[in-house]
């Protein structure tokens, strides 16, 4: 990691009241948050907000967990990818899309509303807008709240795998590279 992690004893109190809550809710304080905790108010307003959208947002919790790997795979963010990408495998994500989304090819749903999702999070990410046609198809399946957190959730998502980029968080030691054209933190060819 570019930056040194923050030794517990050395936190001021407002760096250790949000650790402290963090540790609560997330079980430790890890990967982007201890980059965050330079910041101890950035940090407590980015975990709320992505608690809610982790946890509390109107999509289902597959979508929740697909909108991070697309915008973990956007921005080859791999820690956010290895964290994650079980987890939407285990919620209903075809692993063979996963594995599409990591190998930045088109990925195959078995739900129309999932290829949906997808359209409109990539369209969003690669052209910086949504087609009528892809906008409207996406608001039949999710509804106004729903295309809300679901822009809420790519940019948070967006936003973490920038942090865990610019500062290159620690990879998991345990995890092989997911994607094929990128090694530590830099692009290779594949």
């Amino acid at each position: 990691m570019r930056l040194p992690v923050i030794d517990p004893d050395e936190m001021t109190p407002r760096q250790r009241e949000v650790a402290d809550r963090i540790a609560g809710r997330r079980g430790a304080v890890r990967g982007p948050f201890r980059v965050w905790l330079n910041s101890p108010e950035l940090c407590d307003r980015v975990e709320a907000l992505g608690a809610f959208l982790r946890f509390d947002s109107s999509l289902p919790l597959r979508l929740r967990e697909l909108s991070l790997l697309i915008a973990a795979r956007h921005f080859d963010a791999q820690y956010s990818w290895n964290a994650h990408w079980e987890k939407a495998v285990a919620e209903g994500i075809p692993a063979e899309a996963v594995r599409a989304i990591a190998e930045r090819r088109l990925p195959l749903f078995d739900r129309a509303e999932d290829d949906a999702f997808y359209r409109f999070c990539v369209e969003l990410l690669e052209n910086h807008f949504v087609s009528a046609e892809t906008f409207a198809e996406a608001e039949k399946h999710f509804g106004a709240q729903g295309l809300v957190d679901t822009v809420g959730s790519l940019g948070n998502f967006s936003m973490l795998a920038l942090c865990l980029n610019a500062f290159e968080v620690d990879l998991q030691a345990d995890r092989e590279p997911p994607f094929p054209d990128i090694r530590g933190y830099a692009r290779i060819r594949a």
